[in-house]
């Protein structure tokens, strides 16, 4: 196996992750922390091998890949720490629009199925927390509600503009939640939901409210309803198909089509971190506790990825717009790609520091 030499760029980064560590990783896994970005963007992979070979270390790669090994086998790595990384790289920290999804795969017999909570912004969901869930399915009630308290206890309740889900966030105690803590929510319900209508005295099949309607035109309905036993607004719309979108919130129903549009950002960065990507779903780990750590070591470099490429956008040069309306390439890979050409050639100049995206002052 090929034997790795030191550059500049390790010394350039680590300086900056060290920071927001502040002596909550000791030097040596700051380090490899450091080591595994640079590699990761370098190889867009997690095979550990395919790692090992482009750690910028003096140490052969076997000794790299032993490295990696140990790091996910022995290690804690702090989930908090790495969301209060990620937090602190957000340019604006109130107002916060919070996606939430799960993103699944199988390897083997072993469902590996992870619920993320994410920040929108710019075209994706900045990853910031999440839990592996013990099962093939959706998430319950009370996993949801852990996941908001984790992020109310280290970011605030004030730092949230509102929730966005699909139709799998639903239940009685979920939406009790929401509605007790004074949270804002936009969620898709199914179709076939029932909703009392206090003033009519009755109960129906939700989307019987927007049957009638012409396809797209969406609608508020005028009066706070009960679905699952829990008030909330009515919005939506009947779609071709007989399909409708029909969304549920805390109040401020008039603004449910903007803020639910906002939902998808966090599949786009599912596919950043899965196919279009970095391939996590190609990993071979099957212990839980390491594809915890895996993930939050590919959140780091997405966040750097995303934000590099934000600027390239904005500042060097725009992205082309195909004839079908949609970017030639998306920011992500824009700016992944930018980072490991300057990773892999030790000729290549840039007119920026790409390490200061990592960088909270």
């Amino acid at each position: 196996m090929k034997k790795t030499s030191i550059s500049d760029k390790y010394s350039d980064l680590y300086p900056i992750l060290k920071v927001h560590f502040k002596g909550r990783l000791n030097l040596a896994r700051a380090k490899f922390v450091t080591m595994f970005i640079i590699a990761l963007c370098k190889v867009q992979t997690v095979n550990y091998s395919k790692l090992a070979n482009a750690f910028e270390s003096e140490a052969l790669a076997e000794s790299s890949l032993r490295k990696i090994q140990r790091f996910m086998a022995n290690f804690s790595l702090d989930a908090n720490l790495i969301a209060k990384l990620i937090f602190s790289l957000l340019p604006d920290k109130q107002g916060l629009t919070i996606s939430i999804d799960r993103t699944n795969w199988k390897f083997g017999k072993l469902n590996i199925n992870i619920f993320m909570l994410g920040i929108v912004y710019k075209g994706v969901a900045f990853p910031l927390l999440f839990s592996m869930l013990p099962k093939r399915g959706n998430s319950n009630s009370n996993e949801r509600i852990l996941l908001i308290n984790r992020y109310i206890n280290l970011f605030g309740k004030e730092t949230i503009d509102c929730i966005v889900a699909d139709r799998e966030f639903v239940g009685k105690d979920w939406i009790d939640y929401l509605n007790y803590n004074e949270l804002r929510y936009y969620i898709r319900i199914r179709n076939n939901f029932r909703v009392y209508l206090a003033h009519k005295n009755q109960e129906l099949k939700v989307s019987w409210l927007f049957n009638s309607y012409k396809v797209n035109q969406f609608i508020i309905y005028p009066k706070i309803v009960k679905i699952n036993g829990q008030l909330c607004f009515l919005s939506g719309s009947k779609l071709s198909g007989n399909e409708f979108l029909i969304l549920i919130s805390f109040n401020k129903p008039e603004n449910s089509s903007e803020y639910y549009s906002m939902r998808w950002q966090i599949e786009m960065t599912f596919r950043a971190m899965k196919t279009s990507g970095f391939d996590i779903e190609k990993t071979h780990l099957t212990d839980i506790e390491r594809i915890e750590k895996l993930t939050l070591l590919i959140m780091i470099a997405f966040v750097w990825a995303y934000k590099v490429g934000i600027y390239l956008n904005e500042q060097v040069k725009e992205i082309k717009i195909k004839t079908h309306g949609r970017r030639a390439i998306t920011i992500f890979k824009y700016g992944l790609s930018y980072i490991a050409n300057f990773l892999l050639n030790p000729k290549k100049k840039v007119k920026f520091n790409i390490f200061a995206f990592l960088s909270c002052t």
